[in-house]
């Protein structure tokens, strides 16, 4: 097991806004990593910088043993990288089925019969194989969501990025959502979870990274990121000697 993504002195602004500030942290194969921070902190853009969306004015993006910091999304795509939106996006007037191909004939390059076994497989554990045949308009939020994570795995990553992937989700639903990851991540998948549903996402992570202001302040093992007075003042709002 090594080290599967490397973010190296990552910096990125829009104006006076500050999306990533020297941001440097690495992510082991395997590993399931939260990233949690205020709204506006600049997660979403980190992501982005990630998947090639987004260009760093400074530093660099190392995946799998590669520099991919000019790389396009499509070819950091696949070369094994996959996300999930915050507000899902499917290709509404399709079927949940015809929206898992898609991904796995563009991003995984499979075709034929191989591809449509594989689709039925990841269906099958993100539990929307009952829905295969339904128009990505008419699901639920929660089985939005699964599809979010559906055409992300048929892309065949190494590395699952999720954004907000529990918001607007009854507790439940977060449950029900949170053991699906699981299974993802016991799977192999290495993933990285940014979230603002704590007790979801500490569910699953091994290791928290906080960011503020696009800075990453804090990193370690997850109940002790939490539990620090740093991250109880600018993320939960708490005064440190409170």
């Amino acid at each position: 097991m090594g080290t599967i993504l490397r973010l190296h002195d990552l910096s990125k602004a829009f104006g006076a806004v500050t999306v990533a500030d020297a941001l440097s942290y690495e992510v082991q194969e395997g590993e399931a990593l939260g990233v949690i921070g205020p709204n506006g902190a600049g997660k979403t853009s980190m992501f982005n910088l990630i998947t090639g969306t987004l260009r760093p004015s400074h530093g660099r993006v190392e995946f799998d043993g590669r520099d991919v910091t000019t790389m396009s999304p499509a070819r950091r795509s696949h070369a094994g990288i996959a996300r999930s939106f915050q507000v899902p996006q499917p290709f509404s007037g399709m079927t949940v089925f015809e929206n898992a191909m898609i991904a796995a004939t563009q991003s995984a390059g499979l075709y034929g019969h191989h591809a449509e076994r594989f689709c039925i497989e990841v269906l099958d554990q993100t539990e929307l194989l009952p829905k295969a045949n339904a128009q990505a308009a008419s699901l639920t939020l929660l089985e939005r969501k699964r599809l979010e994570m559906t055409r992300a795995l048929c892309a065949k990553p190494k590395l699952l990025l999720l954004d907000e992937i529990a918001g607007g989700l009854t507790e439940a639903e977060c449950s029900s959502l949170v053991q699906t990851i699981k299974s993802i991540h016991a799977g192999g998948v290495t993933i990285i979870w940014i979230e603002h549903v704590v007790h979801a996402l500490m569910a699953v992570v091994e290791r928290l990274i906080v960011i503020d202001f696009g800075k990453k302040i804090a990193e370690g093992e997850a109940r002790a990121v939490m539990e620090s007075p740093e991250v109880k003042e600018i993320y939960l709002g708490i005064e440190a000697d409170a």
